[in-house]
């Protein structure tokens, strides 16, 4: 197994990040050709999916929506007053595998992979794990 830490610097409260170039670039360099392709944020206000990377409006309105149906402030007992970024966390999840063909992550054509901030900002990291 390869196993490569990264770390992100995220800008919002709320954000989705386009990491896929960032994995396709590990996958070159560590010359690895076929298997499965993991991602994994060990953040519980962060996380990590796959969803539209050709049209910017589709990450908009996601992260709309999810604001509408789960409010930064909406009288939550966590001291931290962050329960909304575990809630958030929680829906979009911790993890994702893709196959990799060929030294080629198996993507849909327009499939993006995306670092999920939602108690920012700040510095995260995730992990990618080849095998």
């Amino acid at each position: 197994m390869i196993l490569n830490k990264i770390s992100i610097k995220t800008e919002k409260q709320s954000e989705f990040i386009d990491i896929t170039t960032a994995i396709k670039k590990v996958i070159v360099s560590e010359k690895f050709t076929d298997g499965l392709c993991s991602v994994f944020v060990p953040h519980t206000t962060a996380g990590v999916t796959i969803n539209e990377a050709a049209d910017p409006d589709v990450v908009k309105d996601i992260l709309g929506h999810l604001d509408k149906k789960v409010p930064h402030n909406d009288n939550y007992l966590h001291a931290e007053g962050n329960s909304a970024a575990h809630i958030k966390t929680l829906i979009t999840g911790s993890s994702v595998t893709i196959p990799v063909k060929d030294g080629r992550l198996i993507l849909g054509t327009w499939q993006g992979i995306y670092f999920c901030e939602y108690d920012g900002p700040r510095t995260r990291t995730y992990f990618i794990s080849l095998r």
